[in-house]
């Protein structure tokens, strides 16, 4: 199973990637699992433009690495999206990504094509945050939802982790890194082919 891990954090090891890298080398002991990591701030991405051109072709016109990233989200049957959270959101990096998706929803939703992707996929929102706000996190989760909508990804249980404040805060905390294997040990219990619930 390919599992793919898009990053947003502009910190190439911040609190986040510990968190992906953890889920990823628990993913890692199943044999039949790849793991790749792909860190949006070292790309070159180009913002959404508005233009509508993809309204009519599917296609965006911006020549960029957003082509190879999206050929690699086609084919992957896991994706994780990893971000701390900054003003109750993702990262300017992973919004950026986010946003020129709009290709993909439109071939979904206006032009009525179907992707060549593989069935039965999923994707999860692995955030951390420095504070602990009763609604920290649900702004990201219900940007998160939408794209996994448009990627067709079933949106599985997220990983969320509060009062991550400091530098390494997740590496030095036993309890933490826990729930991050734990969670990477419970997709290993998931078949091939993930069937989740959307939660």
């Amino acid at each position: 199973m390919k599992n793919l891990f898009i990053l947003g954090s502009p910190r190439k090891n911040g609190n986040s990637a510990t968190m992906a890298k953890t889920v990823g080398n628990t993913l890692l002991q199943k044999q039949n699992n790849s793991v790749e990591y792909i860190y949006l701030n070292s790309l070159n991405i180009q913002p959404c433009q508005g233009c509508g051109a993809c309204s009519k072709t599917g296609d965006c016109i911006l020549e960029d690495d957003m082509r190879e990233l999206s050929i690699k989200t086609e084919e992957a049957d896991r994706i994780f999206f990893v971000s701390p959270i900054y003003f109750y959101s993702v990262t300017a990096q992973l919004k950026t990504y986010i946003d020129r998706c709009q290709p993909q929803w439109a071939k979904k939703y206006l032009l009525k094509k179907k992707d060549n992707v593989p069935l039965e996929r999923a994707g999860y929102l692995l955030s951390c945050a420095a504070t602990s706000g009763a609604k920290l996190f649900e702004g990201s989760e219900l940007i998160i939802r939408c794209l996994c909508d448009t990627l067709h990804l079933q949106y599985g249980q997220p990983l969320l982790i509060k009062n991550a404040e400091k530098e390494n805060a997740i590496q030095n905390n036993t309890n933490m890194i826990a729930n991050c294997i734990t969670f990477g040990n419970e997709l290993l219990k998931v078949s091939d082919k993930p069937k989740l619930d959307i939660s």
